[in-house]
């Protein structure tokens, strides 16, 4: 994947949403890209690694260990971001990243996204913006499936 392929990605991401294309370009400067193989662990529950990823192709499953084995909570759709809690304060992972398919993804690590402070103060802002965004909607998301959970449970409020 070339520079202006990452670009166009980051541009149709949740975490490029309000950027420019020359912002864009500036972040797809100092992003990676890994391949991640069909049946691999990108990320493990409770890992130290403060790296965003960028779901830029394939599927991506957010998992918790449940009884020593791991579920799949949430499917990730290309365009989607998970990391940034731990991204921003270095918190251990609350879950792991895997995948049934072969996928892409770029990856932002705290330090390079630090070294913009200067150069890209904007662009800088604009993702923090965009982090913000992305983990108020997992909360709202969150919030909204444990209220159908306790709903069901409950018998009340709900169609069930």
């Amino acid at each position: 994947m070339q520079a202006l392929d990452i670009a166009q990605v980051l541009s149709q991401s949740t975490l490029g949403a309000e950027l420019t294309a020359d912002e864009c370009q500036a972040l797809a400067g100092i992003m990676g890209v890994r391949p991640v193989p069909a049946g691999e662990t990108l990320v493990h529950e409770g890992e130290q690694r403060r790296t965003l990823v960028l779901l830029a192709r394939g599927k991506l499953n957010v998992c918790k260990e449940v009884d020593g084995r791991e579920e799949t909570v949430y499917q990730m759709r290309v365009g989607e971001c998970a990391g940034t809690r731990a991204f921003i304060d270095g918190s251990p992972r609350k879950a792991a990243l895997c995948t049934d398919t072969d996928s892409l993804v770029l990856t932002l690590e705290p330090e390079a996204f630090e070294g913009l402070i200067e150069t890209q103060p904007r662009l800088v802002y604009k993702v923090m913006r965009a982090i913000f965004r992305i983990t108020h909607s997992n909360l709202m998301r969150v919030n909204l499936e444990s209220a159908e959970l306790r709903n069901y449970m409950m018998k009340t409020g709900g169609r069930y």
